[in-house]
């Protein structure tokens, strides 16, 4: 399932709502990585801000997969943007031990919106202009920032949060409108960081607010006769216009379970498990201590 991009979060830092294992092994990601070219799987899903998750991979070598990586925020201090820009790239590459990048995202867009916006832009056209980088985009957190985005700038790659309960990026029209312009669009959050995974029992407390959507979710599961891993991963795979669904993957055994729940689903999914209340699907409001 070539679609399938892993996202390498969780192999930099102890990450997610239903992370039980912490930070992935070294040992581990091998195995990982091999069971992944065994199933045709070629991208990698990476940022500077993932904890030690670049100068790792780059141990483990990544020279054979698309590589997309994420520039931090500019720092306030900066004056030189085209110099940070580049440097911060060239830093990047070396711990991922890679001669190209396939690509190079904004973890933070609206660095494009702000004072420093054209240089930054010029700088990451530069650095396609010199091979450094395949393409160019940014990472986005609501579709409302791609319509300020794409009025001053052409970008290779959006990536965008996408699942069942978050339909933001397709109820806006944005993904249509990407996939006309061919931009590559990869999505990430699918399992809203594992929440949809989660049974009952197992969901915390605070998300007991949802109760009405949670018991639809689990009906409608039990009448098209899917898991919630099943359910998530035909919802988004089957949408022809994206390119790249990023899984965040803690083991092998994980990666085969993913791979094994990739099956076309024919069921439609109905209304009523959209949800536009932000406390719930986006997690930086959740407040988790």
């Amino acid at each position: 399932m070539k679609k399938i991009a892993l996202g390498t979060v969780q192999f930099g830092l102890d990450y997610g709502i239903a992370n039980k294992s912490g930070q992935v092994s070294i040992g581990e990601i091998r195995n990982i990585f091999e069971y992944a070219k065994m199933n045709s799987l070629d991208t990698l899903d990476t940022a500077i801000g993932y904890g030690d998750s670049e100068e790792r991979l780059g141990t483990v070598g990544v020279s054979q997969w698309n590589v997309v990586t994420k520039l931090p925020a500019i720092p306030d201090s900066i004056k030189d943007v085209k110099t940070w820009v580049r440097e911060a790239v060239e830093q990047s590459m070396l711990r991922l031990q890679v001669d190209q990048l396939n690509g190079m995202l904004l973890h933070r867009p609206n660095d494009l919106l702000n004072k420093h916006g054209d240089d930054l832009y010029t700088a990451l056209e530069e650095l396609k202009f010199d091979g450094l980088v395949k393409k160019i985009g940014a990472s986005v957190y609501v579709p409302e920032e791609l319509d300020a985005l794409y009025s001053r700038y052409n970008l290779d790659i959006i990536q965008a949060p996408y699942n069942i309960f978050d339909r933001r990026l397709k109820e806006s029209g944005w993904l249509d409108r990407l996939s006309n312009q061919g931009t590559e669009i990869h999505v990430r959050s699918v399992f809203l960081q594992g929440l949809l995974l989660m049974s009952d029992k197992t969901r915390p407390d605070q998300f007991r607010r949802w109760e009405p959507l949670w018991d639809r979710w689990d009906n409608w599961l039990s009448e098209v006769k899917l898991s919630p891993l099943q359910a998530c991963l035909g919802y988004v795979l089957s949408e022809m216009q994206i390119n790249r669904v990023i899984v965040g993957i803690d083991s092998e055994e994980h990666l085969k379970e993913i791979l094994n729940a990739t099956k076309e689903i024919s069921a439609e999914i109905p209304e009523h498990l959209y949800c536009n209340d932000l406390d719930l699907i986006n997690p930086a409001r959740w407040n988790i201590q």
